[in-house]
């Protein structure tokens, strides 16, 4: 009977500790220091900011609320024209460097 209860503990522990255990993490570089400012931001600015560590040429892709591509533009500097976006939740993937990250952005 006491056979019963060893061998029921050992299963039990295994699989409370076997995903933590077998678990493999990867570690998916990211864009260092990667800012988007103002967010939000008011519908009757134009201009949004997007900087970065090294500041370098950065490939911006807007998506709405419902995953469709609705922008494409590349970016040299820090200052982005957001004059013809209404106003909405966007989805930008910003890659620089051939890395690539997801940022929410949000126009009042």
């Amino acid at each position: 009977m006491a056979k019963n209860y060893v061998v029921t503990l050992i299963v039990l522990l295994f699989f409370a500790f076997a995903p933590k255990a077998f678990a493999q993490e990867i570690a998916q570089p990211q864009i260092e220091n990667l800012s988007i400012y103002p967010n939000p931001v008011n519908s009757n600015r134009q201009f949004i900011f997007i900087t970065s560590k090294h500041n370098l040429v950065k490939q911006i892709e807007f998506f709405n609320a419902i995953g469709k591509k609705i922008y494409a533009t590349t970016l040299t500097g820090k200052e982005l024209n957001i004059s013809r976006l209404a106003t909405g939740v966007y989805f930008l993937k910003i890659t620089e460097n051939n890395i690539t990250e997801t940022r929410k952005l949000v126009i009042k």
